[in-house]
């Protein structure tokens, strides 16, 4: 553990927070992407799987706890509550997230560490959380109003992935034969897909504007 590290942890845990702010006490999931929401919940069932299997601490296993509860009640709640539902764009968000599922599912039998189960899944969580944005992006250039916390959390969300970078430069520095190849590739990915989110967020605090994505 270090600081970047737990700096990532907290801004990922305030993005879900944000997010369950949102659709909890406004009873909205305006400007959410269900797609990708059902992408991310896919991601954490598959990586946090060795939470059956390995115990390494407190805070490691509350964490996967959290993640896990949060990204399955996001989607019931997008899906099934009445409320929340009714405010869900199914029009707007019709990115085929399925098709992403596959490839990385393919790429993470070919290219892994190790060949094992729990070795692969976790690889393949890697590559799906890389594009799992993607719907989301989409939606928003969709619609291009966004509201104040829907902004808030894909920023955040952003924020928590460029957070886990300076980690593992920290981490390759202070740590001798720390080489991750395959995760520091997917986060990159990730990160860079955010960077026209980032621009036109940072553009519009600036001018004190309301955010926008170009069409």
């Amino acid at each position: 553990m270090n600081i970047f590290r737990l700096a990532a942890d907290m801004t990922h845990l305030a993005c879900v927070l944000v997010l369950l702010l949102k659709i909890h006490t406004i009873k909205s999931c305006a400007g959410v992407s269900l797609k990708t929401q059902e992408l991310y919940a896919i991601v954490f069932a598959t990586r946090y799987l060795d939470i059956f299997t390995s115990f390494v601490s407190v805070y490691n296993t509350f964490m996967k706890l959290v993640f896990l509860g949060s990204s399955f009640s996001i989607v019931w709640y997008m899906r099934y509550h009445k409320a929340v539902q009714r405010t869900y764009d199914r029009e707007q968000d019709t990115f085929r997230h399925w098709f992403l599922v596959l490839p990385c599912l393919l790429l993470a039998l070919l290219i892994h560490e190790k060949f094992t189960f729990l070795e692969v899944l976790w690889t393949f969580s890697l590559y799906l959380e890389a594009v799992a944005i993607l719907p989301q992006l989409v939606l928003l250039q969709r619609t291009r109003n966004i509201d104040n916390l829907t902004g808030q959390y894909i920023f955040l969300l952003g924020g928590y992935r460029g957070l886990y970078i300076l980690n593992w430069i920290y981490r390759y520095f202070t740590e001798p034969h720390f080489v991750h190849w395959i995760t520091w590739i997917a986060g990159l990915v990730q990160t860079l897909l955010y960077a026209d989110f980032f621009y036109y967020y940072f553009l519009s605090w600036k001018n004190n504007k309301k955010l926008q994505l170009p069409a």
